[in-house]
């Protein structure tokens, strides 16, 4: 890879991590779900206008936008702003590669080899540990809000897989228009009109911003950059990149909202991100190829993945924002 190349990559994962400190800041002036809506409706325009018409069926991606969109978004949006700091909530979210491991089982039949079932337990003691030290100081149901989204990440990686879009940026951009609705109506029910009204009364430029970074910066420059890295690098190459987002994650969240990182973080966080590559980059099991190479026939194209997510080789089921022919604090 060259150098210029290898810079726009931890780009991609400094961008996708400093998300959740701006997340964190956008919660100061939005409701989540509010919050989630605004993101997704300036991701999707103009973007939709000029990425050409959806290149996969309808089902797949009203599917895809409401259970990455509405579910995933949502409940991570609710569960950092009930107290989950914004640094844990980027490294919880890895855990996104288990659920996918585990539901690919259960509906693609992909069954894990011995590596990733080894990786799947060292994460899952990575989420023991976070969860015994947000335990101590925060609130372990806003740390159960973020497991789930991760659970839904995982669920939308396989749906996605299912899906195959030839074109991942293009299917990102049209899924992104399927939240905007559900996430304004929940809005309305759970937040009311009242406190929705306030938080767009008293936009500034700095809850403008936050907006404007989850959209433009971590949707379209994260998702357009990272999918040109895969179309110019085998996946296995670009992909070990996106384990530095939690790093990025937490780092940013120190320095920029005065999050304390203690021992025991950093102990979930080295399980955590050594069991994620462990799932995640090793080799894959005879059905989940078989079931690569089917989906790679007839349009073979690289993957890309939302923000936030760990993305694996082109063979594997997570996707990241998004799968070859198959977005996320």
């Amino acid at each position: 890879m060259r150098p210029a190349h290898l810079a726009l990559a931890v780009l991609v994962a400094a961008v996708w991590g400093v998300n959740f400190a701006v997340v964190e800041i956008g919660l100061g002036h939005f409701p989540p779900l509010l919050f989630s809506a605004l993101r997704f409706l300036v991701a999707a325009l103009p973007a939709v206008f000029f990425v050409g018409r959806p290149k996969v069926a309808w089902k797949w991606i009203v599917a895809v936008g409401l259970v990455l969109g509405v579910a995933k978004f949502g409940l991570l949006f609710v569960g950092m702003d009930a107290g989950m700091p914004a640094g844990l909530s980027s490294l919880v979210l890895q855990i996104q590669s288990v659920f996918t491991a585990v539901i690919a089982f259960a509906v693609l039949g992909e069954r894990p080899t011995r590596v990733r079932l080894l990786g799947m337990a060292v994460a899952l003691a990575g989420i023991g540990v976070a969860a015994a030290d947000e335990g101590a100081s925060g609130s372990l149901g806003a740390f159960a809000l973020v497991v789930a989204a991760a659970a839904c990440w995982g669920a939308s990686n396989v749906l996605t897989r299912k899906a195959s879009p030839p074109d991942p940026l293009n299917f990102m951009v049209w899924v992104s228009t399927v939240p905007v609705l559900p996430l304004l109506a929940l809005s309305l029910l759970t937040e009311g009109p009242s406190r929705d009204l306030a938080a767009l009364r008293a936009l500034d430029w700095q809850g403008a911003g936050t907006v404007g970074y989850v959209a433009w910066v971590t949707t379209v420059f994260g998702f357009g950059a990272w999918g040109w890295l895969l179309h110019r690098h085998p996946a296995s190459t670009v992909a070990p990149f996106s384990l530095l987002v939690p790093v990025f994650g937490m780092t940013s969240a120190a320095l920029f909202l005065g999050e304390p990182v203690s021992g025991l973080r950093w102990c979930a966080a080295a399980l955590l991100v050594g069991g994620v590559a462990l799932t995640s980059l090793a080799p894959a099991g005879r059905a989940a190829r078989q079931a690569a190479g089917e989906a790679a026939r007839p349009t073979p194209e690289p993957a890309v993945q939302p923000e936030g997510t760990v993305p694996t080789p082109v063979h594997l089921v997570d996707v990241p924002a998004v799968e070859r022919t198959r977005a996320g604090s």
